[in-house]
């Protein structure tokens, strides 16, 4: 197959949205957190980021959502960046096979998650970065304003009250772990910093611009190094493995690329030294990930060629 220049992104992103529009809708949004059950499912955009910050998009792509998931994406590089491989002592590389919000394998597993993509994961990483910072939230999101050229990136503070009123489940998992000496901070704390994390309003195009680092092997935007190449890979590598739950193997044979889903209907993905991609449809399958963004990222690579395969 014959890998297609960039300047041909924007009839390729123009074509699936022709496609996707003529799909019959699937998926439901995410109900679970009232504040997003309201999306309509079958909004879409796209928008595809090259290395030095040009961006194509297509559909709703400047249309906020919340990103949720993809934000663990982020903390962990931050981790990674002030803790190096000490972090890999309270959190595992491995895929989970389990929901994203499962206690079992913790009890087996002495309270060290299994990746930091699952929700247990993710609070371990937010803990230590808060640790570090005093801020891991605020931190994080003065990084992704940075990184996508958009100061008005926020909290969603509904959605963080929603997440906070039903998180009964994130908080076991919390005090679950700090049973087991892997938490360093009060969990009501913990939990106040994840649900703001995971309550960030970003589009497409911001979306697609933050993660550009990992297509640069870890340099940011304003050409400073985040991250080591080793690291970068490292993080794309756990992407790849565990970044869409338990459907990471579905995801990697159909898209053949590093990526990180969200339950706000959000997908990013990364082409290592070409290019970013971020879609959003709130419509998600029985897993929680997007289903017209699974397709639609599907065909991305179908279409380009562009794979790490």
């Amino acid at each position: 197959m014959t890998i297609m220049n960039s300047s041909t992104f924007e009839p390729v992103l123009e074509r699936i949205a022709e496609e996707i529009e003529r799909t019959p809708g699937s998926g439901r949004a995410a109900d679970y957190i009232p504040a997003l059950a309201a999306r309509d499912p079958r909004s879409f955009g796209m928008a595809v980021a090259e290395p030095d910050g040009t961006v194509y998009g297509v559909g709703d792509w400047r249309q906020p959502f919340s990103a949720q998931s993809i934000t663990k994406v982020f903390t962990l590089a931050l981790g990674l960046a002030r803790e190096g491989d000490e972090l890999w002592e309270h959190v595992g590389r491995e895929p989970s096979g389990n929901p994203f919000n499962s206690l079992v394998q913790l009890e087996y597993e002495n309270g060290i998650p299994r990746n930091p993509f699952i929700n247990a994961g993710a609070l371990v990483v937010s803990d230590r970065l808060h640790t570090r910072t005093g801020d891991a939230a605020g931190e994080l999101l003065a990084f992704l304003r940075a990184e996508s050229g958009n100061p008005g990136l926020s909290f969603d503070e509904e959605v963080a009250a929603s997440e906070t009123a039903h998180g009964d489940r994130n908080a076991a998992l919390a005090h679950f772990m700090a049973s087991y000496g892997n938490i360093d901070n009060p969990v009501p704390d913990l939990l106040d910093q994840y649900f703001r994390q995971c309550s960030i309003t970003a589009s497409c195009a911001d979306l697609a611009l933050a993660t550009g680092f990992l297509a640069r092997h870890g340099i940011r935007a304003d050409g400073t190094r985040l991250l080591s190449r080793s690291q970068a890979k490292q993080v794309n590598a756990v992407m790849l493995t565990c970044g869409t739950y338990d459907a990471a193997g579905d995801f990697a044979y159909r898209v053949g690329l590093p990526g990180k889903s969200g339950v706000g209907g959000g997908i990013i993905a990364v082409v290592p030294g070409r290019c970013t991609l971020c879609v959003w449809s709130p419509g998600l399958d029985e897993r929680g990930n997007s289903v017209a963004g699974v397709a639609a990222l599907d065909r991305f690579t179908t279409l380009t060629g562009l794979s790490v395969f």
